[in-house]
């Protein structure tokens, strides 16, 4: 792969580049993604606490932005760089950043409401609740049937991002192609595996931007990634781990004490002596806990970002060659990597089975299977008398032709529901369930 064909300002469904004197191409993106509907609605869908709450947590909103900022800082560090060595054309090499913060911005579109239970609620709707038997008995491929069964957020970001909806711009926000690229983790179609990155319906839409991007297809037909994939996926990494652990402390499931000693352990006592010496002088004018944990954190993540930085740097070979293998954070050196995984094994046992979080993920399956099941029904019954109670609810959008394949119209109550903040997915539940 090749920076200078990577970093193409075309656009999703337009045919030719556009320009603008006062922004660039992938500042347009960026400001695209802040005012576009579908990022405005991550406000009200949960990250990992319910909401609202007493006490204020990340929701997706907040969480991607802080993404995005995380993401900048990693893009302007592999700009700067391949600036200095003169590895790609400065111009779009300066962009980088912008194009790492968008697909920030944008990497968690696709999630359903109710937190990381929503991809699950989904998918065990057509595993094992009515949608199941529809399934079973159509006549759909096995791609079709694997993009139902294994829903995946990713795959609908994808296709927030490029699918032309009913009554919509073509090319859905119409991002650059390398923007999209890179919220495009897992570059390979539903069969088979469990993370995918396109639904059936846009196969053609993604194989496009595979192809101008020369992107080079492996022998298991799966893409390589698109290189910018890698500084998503790290900035992601670094602000759900870290900020969880914030959020958990605020909530009172980890005491100020043991967060202080998962921060530290990011530390090294011999080659950080320059942190422990700044704590000390920090801790000695900051009383207040809250802010402590604070200054730990964002100092913690700018440690991760430096060294990400330098992970990315040192394999840019062999990532552009498309032979690098798991993600940055996995290459991490031994003392942040054990820190890493400590909290991440915490989060596991202290913070995703807390009984709130749980709460969430019981009233999300119940929540979304009912809402699937009722507008399924409706999409595939048009003319019954309760579907007509229910069409006022579906947006134009996803409203599916009368020829729409029996597949076409089990995605688009997909879209409807997955589309859904947590509040109204719940006022909608209410009145299809009576509770007026």
């Amino acid at each position: 792969m090749k920076w200078d064909e990577l970093l193409t300002t075309r656009r999703t469904g337009q045919a030719v580049s556009m320009t603008s004197q006062s922004r660039t191409a992938f500042q347009r993106d960026y400001d695209r993604m802040i005012f576009s509907p579908a990022f405005r609605r991550l406000q009200n869908k949960t990250q990992v606490f319910p909401l609202p709450g007493s006490v204020f947590v990340h929701n997706r909103l907040t969480h991607s932005l802080e993404v995005a900022s995380v993401g900048r800082s990693l893009g302007n560090n592999i700009s700067r760089r391949l600036i200095e060595n003169k590895e790609a054309n400065e111009e779009l090499a300066s962009e980088i950043g912008s194009i790492v913060a968008t697909a920030c911005l944008a990497h968690d579109l696709g999630n359903p409401p109710f937190g990381h239970s929503g991809e699950k609620a989904i998918s065990h709707y057509f595993q094992y609740g009515k949608g199941a038997e529809i399934i079973q008995n159509s006549d759909m491929s096995d791609a079709e049937k694997q993009d139902l069964l294994n829903f995946d957020g990713n795959a609908n970001t994808f296709r927030l991002l490029s699918h032309t909806f009913r009554g919509r711009r073509e090319g859905g926000i119409a991002l650059t192609y390398p923007s999209v690229a890179s919220i495009i983790k897992y570059p390979r179609s539903s069969v088979g595996v469990k993370k995918f990155a396109y639904f059936q319906q846009d196969k053609e839409i993604f194989e496009g931007i595979m192809k101008q991007l020369n992107i080079p297809l492996k022998d298991d037909n799966t893409y390589c990634r698109y290189p910018l994939v890698y500084l998503v996926e790290a900035a992601d990494d670094i602000c759900y781990q870290l900020m969880d652990l914030e959020d958990a402390c605020r909530r009172g499931i980890l005491s100020y004490e043991q967060t202080c000693n998962l921060f530290y352990g990011f530390f090294d006592k011999e080659a950080d002596k320059h942190f422990w010496e700044s704590k000390e002088a920090v801790f000695a004018q900051v009383t207040d806990l809250h802010e402590r944990i604070s200054y730990l954190r964002s100092v913690a993540i700018g440690k991760l970002v430096g060294l990400a930085t330098d992970i990315f740097w040192n394999n840019r070979d062999i990532i552009l060659e498309g032979e690098f293998e798991g993600s940055l954070l996995k290459h991490l050196p031994e003392v942040q990597h054990r820190a890493l995984s400590t909290i991440a094994n915490l989060a596991i046992e202290k913070i995703y089975r807390h009984p709130s979080v749980m709460e969430v993920e019981i009233s999300g399956f119940k929540i979304i299977s009912t809402l699937l099941d009722k507008f399924l029904e409706a999409l595939i019954y048009p003319k019954r008398y309760y579907s007509g109670l229910l069409f006022p609810f579906i947006p134009e959008q996803f409203r599916p032709e009368e020829d729409a394949s029996l597949y076409d119209r089990a995605l688009a109550a997909v879209d409807i529901v997955s589309g859904m903040t947590d509040v109204y997915a719940l006022d909608i539940y209410k009145k299809i369930i009576g509770e007026i």
